[in-house]
């Protein structure tokens, strides 16, 4: 799997170097990693209910304000653990 890992990745640095940079190829790179946080979200938070949505709705919020990654995972993770346990 390691050599799969590091032969997939070299096969995407290799095919972008063939591919001419243009305004709309970088529109698209830069939209990536946003489309697959979604993707993967929000399947779950539909499949887990209120509580989940409420965890994505306090990780947005702290990235808004705090800008920080851990401490949005942080307040996501203790939202999700504060409304199960409250009954959510």
């Amino acid at each position: 799997m390691a050599a799969a890992t590091y032969l997939v990745r070299f096969a995407g640095y290799w095919i972008m170097s063939q591919v001419p940079l243009t305004p709309f190829v970088r529109a698209a790179l830069e939209a990536l990693p946003g489309a697959i946080i979604v993707s993967t979200v929000v399947p779950l938070a539909m499949r887990e209910g209120i509580d989940a949505w409420l965890g994505i709705a306090a990780a947005a919020a702290a990235m808004i304000f705090i800008r920080k990654d851990v401490a949005a995972l942080g307040l996501g993770v203790a939202a999700v653990i504060a409304t199960r346990q409250l009954g959510f």
